[in-house]
């Protein structure tokens, strides 16, 4: 059975021409699938009964499972996602009063090991499919109780969970080919964020095949400690990463580039880590979001002091660089930034931690 959440618009109304259908049939059918939240083809009213029945033997509409869902006394929640053979991801939804913010994961773990996040310690087994990326956006409509004539629940979707989506290239993009559809779910660009941790071959193909708002984990300011703290920095070394953000932005649907910078305590919080980041991104239109450290068992770090952090902030915004402190949201549920764990079984053999069934699964 072929899950049409695998398809954007493009390759469902190929695969609806290999089924000898017109290209208007794959429009309909995505606005129900995705507007309306339908996974019964015998409810696409307007949808030909052969066509109904054919899609009915040979098609599905099915989202990743949930097995768990905790709210947080903030509001945010977490939902964990079974995609088979003992993997799960977590998903977050983050209330505000102006916005609601879904955080989707693109990958079961992480290769890149940087060593501040949660997710990197899990090890990798493999990458979401596209209809387990977008699937995680279809099913938080449903279990927030959107409605497709009401005002959008979800406003803002960032690729900020488990996983590199750049190192999915081709899922990534299909999901966010759905995001931005009109039949779809009709997000602007600019609502839609990928963050990286500056895989820049891919970030130039990203800014031709689908421009959106851009984030870079950057959580250093110079090669040395990136080097410790974010490994693909190795390969792919600052300079070469601030000039994609540049040739990024040529595209882009937000003339800045948000840079990503976790604070940690006596690692990269000093004054002269601040000064060094002036200095390295002086070329490059940008804001940053200092985000405290969010502490989970043996990462062996420490969060900074808030004054430290104030201090940090306050010189770059004497520099004229837009500066934030990133609220801690969703702690209690370990659903803050760096938090996200899920399940994941390690093909990458870099941790020797027992495999836990996802029915036995702590948040």
């Amino acid at each position: 059975m072929q899950n049409l959440l695998d398809f954007d618009a493009t390759s469902l109304t190929d695969w609806f021409a290999a089924q000898g259908e017109k290209p208007f049939r794959a429009r309909q059918v995505l606005r129900w699938i995705h507007r309306f939240g339908v996974t019964d083809f015998e409810a696409m009213t307007d949808v030909a009964k052969s066509l109904r029945a054919k899609l009915a033997t040979s098609a599905c509409v099915q989202p990743p499972v949930p097995v768990r869902d905790n709210t947080s006394t903030d509001g945010t929640r977490k939902w964990l996602l079974d995609v088979g053979n003992n993997n799960a991801v977590e998903t977050v939804f983050i209330p505000e009063a102006t916005r609601g913010t879904l955080c989707i994961s693109s990958q079961a773990g992480c290769a890149l090991d940087c060593a501040f996040c949660s997710t990197g310690k899990q090890g990798f087994n493999r990458n979401l499919s596209a209809a387990e990326i977008i699937g995680q956006l279809w099913l938080a409509n449903r279990m927030l109780g959107a409605s497709p004539d009401g005002d959008r629940i979800v406003s803002n979707v960032v690729m900020m969970g488990m996983g590199e989506p750049l190192a999915n290239f081709e899922n990534v993009v299909s999901a966010l080919n759905l995001m931005l559809d009109d039949n779809a779910y009709g997000l602007s660009r600019r609502r839609v964020t990928v963050s990286t941790s500056g895989i820049v071959p891919a970030m130039d193909r990203l800014r031709d095949a689908c421009p959106v708002a851009l984030a870079v984990s950057l959580h250093a300011p110079n090669d040395a400690l990136r080097d410790e703290l974010v490994p693909i920095n190795k390969k792919y070394p600052l300079k070469e990463l601030m000039a994609a953000c540049q040739r990024y932005l040529e595209r882009a649907p937000r003339d800045f580039v948000t840079f990503e910078y976790v604070m940690l305590d006596g690692v990269n919080d000093s004054l002269e880590h601040a000064h060094q980041l002036v200095a390295l991104t002086r070329d490059v239109p940008c804001k940053f979001n200092l985000i405290p450290f969010n502490p989970f068992p043996n990462s062996g770090f420490g969060r900074s002091p808030a004054q430290q952090i104030r201090r940090f902030s306050q010189v770059l915004m004497d520099a004229g660089i837009v500066t934030t402190t990133r609220k801690t949201r969703g702690d209690d549920v370990d659903a803050a930034c760096g938090q996200l764990a899920g399940q994941v079984v390690d093909k990458t053999r870099r941790t020797s931690k027992r495999t836990i069934p996802v029915t036995e699964v702590r948040s």
